[in-house]
């Protein structure tokens, strides 16, 4: 029973451990990008 949950995890927790990773550095750069977008539509009001 225990080997069959570790199997579980190992086949399962690696690829979410990488997904959870690869969305934060995603989030980070969009976070960038909307502060871009907003600066540059600041700039072009004024």
């Amino acid at each position: 029973m225990s080997d069959q949950w570790l199997s579980l995890l190992t086949d399962v927790g690696f690829p979410v451990a990488v997904t959870f990773y690869l969305l934060h550095r995603i989030e980070t750069k969009l976070n960038t990008v909307i502060e871009s977008i907003m600066f540059l539509s600041e700039k072009l009001t004024k």
